[in-house]
């Protein structure tokens, strides 16, 4: 096995990994909370557990990744505060808090697939483990870290002396329960003590989603209610994956409150340490704030598909900054990237289909830039260098990417096959330059579509040289309506299909 460095954020110091058994390492990330569709900087979290997963395959262990779906308790606020957002967004569509559910772990599901992302281990879903949820909570009750209220049953903080170990505040600043004065409860103990299961009284009253239980509130019947957000990552983390796990990843917004709430219930029930590892992803933010739906700067992946980009150019992207860093998304970056991206598939295909084998102080160099806390913009650089090295033959070379595309995820292996058209003279734009086309099929003869989009090319070059820019955007987007991409060049175009 690889030795590797990990930046556990409870430490706050990188550190060797040691699995908790030879050779596996257990991994449960944050997944969504599924009543929106997730924007960019919600998937760039998602891209950073993949390459966690991957680079911990590509080190040869055998990893068992839990990523969940939040589609029950997670209130408008982190906290104990607001709306359940699946019934926010029930009442937003008009539909079932189910359906809301349905449509958007499909959403998700297709763009993590767009983004090449792979499938864990196991992808569970909160409303189908409210019984295990129950059941630590019995336990908390029972070894008396957990009270009940006639509104709900709240962890006691106190019982817990490292609750703030994560985020190293104070307990009067880590206000994990009651917020802005929308949940009052005059018998909760501390102000920072949070709920584990809410009983269906008081604001939530009228709550659309909610289970008969063992706990009694003389306000409900059948203890009726639903569970808090932070028991339900702890609950299904314990049923797949033991009561110590090896690496625990999300966004770094989880740490005061989620990942605080989860180590407290975890480690109060189950009487051993939670989590070896804890990793964190910073934000992605959109001309230097934090991305987000409120703002306008939420972008969806269909977004970035509309502009006419493919999924994997933002993939790449993502590539080029390491998962604790932060990174500024803009337009005109993500066109960098797809450049950076089509010039790769561009000297793949160069390099013919032959496979030879993998250069082994280039996958060193490669081991060693993942190794140092999954570093990406090495590791890529790394890649970048093999493919651009003249005396590295091509057959190695190819096999040498192909290797790195384990953990990289930009389809190498499917774009290393597109079949290089013949240059287009008749499709000559200037009388000296070109167009050179690359597709995923080989056409010998042009289809209807593919000559409309070479005469739009033709057009848009005549008006570039009249200086009509106005026109020639439109046009571009013309170009781009029909699946086509175009990048201008000197003495001509460049279209990718």
């Amino acid at each position: 096995m690889e030795k590797l460095t990990i930046f556990d954020t409870l430490i706050r110091k990188k550190q060797e990994f040691k699995p908790l058994k030879k050779g596996l390492a257990t991994f449960y990330y944050c997944g969504p909370t599924v009543y929106w569709t997730q924007h960019i900087g919600n998937l760039r979290g998602s891209f950073c557990a993949d390459i966690v997963s991957r680079t911990m395959e590509y080190c040869g262990y055998k990893v068992k990744m839990v990523r969940n779906y939040t589609d029950v308790g997670h209130l408008t606020s982190d906290e104990d505060s607001g709306e359940d957002k699946m019934a926010k967004g029930a009442k937003r569509e008009g539909i079932s808090p189910e359906e809301i559910a349905a449509k958007y772990i499909a959403v998700y599901e297709e763009d993590v697939k767009a983004l090449n992302i792979e499938r864990p281990w196991k992808t569970p879903r909160a409303t189908e483990h409210v019984k295990e949820m129950q059941k630590m909570v019995k336990v908390l009750m029972k070894k008396g870290f957990a009270y009940a209220t006639p509104l709900a049953i709240y962890f006691d903080v106190s019982k817990f002396p490292d609750y703030t170990a994560l985020s190293g505040q104070k307990l009067d600043k880590n206000m994990a329960g009651e917020g802005a004065g929308e949940v009052s409860d005059p018998e909760k103990r501390n102000k920072a003590d949070f709920a584990v299961w809410f009983f269906r009284a008081g604001v939530h009253e009228k709550a659309l989603q909610y289970w008969k239980s063992p706990f009694k509130s003389k306000l409900v019947k059948n203890g009726e209610g639903f569970p808090g957000w932070h028991i339900e990552c702890s609950a299904m983390s314990k049923k797949y994956l033991g009561d110590t796990i090896d690496l625990h990843m999300g966004g770094i917004e989880h740490i005061p409150t989620h990942h605080t709430n989860e180590i407290a219930q975890s480690e109060a029930a189950n009487g051993k340490k939670f989590v070896n590892y804890w990793l964190h992803n910073e934000h992605l933010n959109y001309n230097g704030e934090k991305m987000a739906k409120s703002k306008g700067t939420g972008f969806a992946l269909a977004e970035v598909a509309q502009k006419v980009f493919t999924p994997l150019a933002l993939r790449y992207f993502f590539l080029s900054a390491q998962y604790r860093s932060k990174q500024n998304f803009t337009w005109e970056a993500l066109e960098a990237s797809e450049d950076s991206l089509m010039y790769l598939y561009n000297q793949l295909n160069i390099l013919g289909q032959a496979i030879g084998q993998v250069d082994e102080n280039y996958k060193k160099e490669f081991l060693t830039a993942l190794a140092d806390d999954f570093n990406t913009p090495a590791a890529l650089a790394v890649a970048l260098k093999a493919l651009g090295d003249k005396k590295l033959d091509n057959a190695d070379k190819l096999a040498t990417l192909l290797d790195f595309d384990k953990v990289l995820g930009l389809d190498m292996a499917k774009m290393s096959k597109v079949k290089r058209i013949k240059e287009m003279t008749e499709v000559d734009l200037t009388g000296s330059s070109q167009v050179k086309v690359f597709s995923e099929i080989s056409l010998d003869v042009l289809e209807k579509d593919d000559k409309q989009v070479f005469d739009l090319i033709k057009e848009r070059e005549d008006v570039r040289k009249k200086k009509e820019w106005g026109e020639s955007d439109r046009l571009r987007k013309e170009i781009e309506k029909r699946g086509v991409r175009i990048k201008d060049v000197p003495g001509g175009v460049e279209v990718y299909k």
